[in-house]
């Protein structure tokens, strides 16, 4: 069994799905877009790459402008649900050869289960951060993240991901991501 402590240097971020359809109906949407941030901003600080897909942008529209995507950002366009699904998506995970995974964004007991369960099935250690996902309903993704930890997926939070990434205070890391998630 994994330890569940990722190293920087052998994880990737992935942002699943956080488009313009449904950004009405989603339960607690400002928080995940919030937290969503706080990652992707984290990424960058802590030199992670961070993978970013659309569902089926041509119905569910693009992703929000609310999400600080650096300009130019490669947003891989997706038809399954499952990430995996995708040979863009598995391509790219390839190339960045990395054995762990940090799976955020929506909807939390569809795309963002269907990817979490498929990447522990191929042997990543997969991390879902539990208050950056969501569903339409609170019932659904509580019961995607209850679902994800009978398999074996590590529930986390933003600021818990954040600073496991890191080994020390006093780094200008660590200065960075302490200002973020203040």
């Amino acid at each position: 069994m994994n330890s569940g402590i990722p190293r920087k240097n052998d994880v990737a971020f992935i942002l699943i799905d956080i488009q313009e359809r449904f950004l009405p109906v989603i339960h607690n949407i400002e928080t995940v877009i919030d937290n969503a941030n706080k990652l992707v901003k984290g990424a960058e600080i802590l030199k992670v790459p961070l993978i970013v897909t659309e569902q089926y942008p041509k119905g569910l529209g693009r992703t929000v402008d609310e999400i600080n995507l650096s300009a130019g950002h490669e947003i891989i366009e997706k038809v399954s649900f499952d990430c995996f699904g995708c040979d863009r998506f598995t391509g790219k995970l390839e190339e960045i050869g990395v054995n762990s995974l940090v799976i955020f964004g929506i909807e939390a007991h569809v795309c963002v289960l269907k990817t979490a369960l498929q990447a522990a099935a191929r042997k990543y250690d997969t991390y879902v951060v539990a208050d950056a996902v969501s569903s339409r309903t609170k019932e659904n993704r509580t019961l995607a993240l209850e679902r994800l930890r009978q398999s074996g997926v590590f529930i986390v939070s933003t600021e818990m991901i954040l600073f496991q990434l890191m080994d020390r205070s006093g780094t200008d890391e660590f200065k960075a991501i302490s200002k973020l998630v203040k």
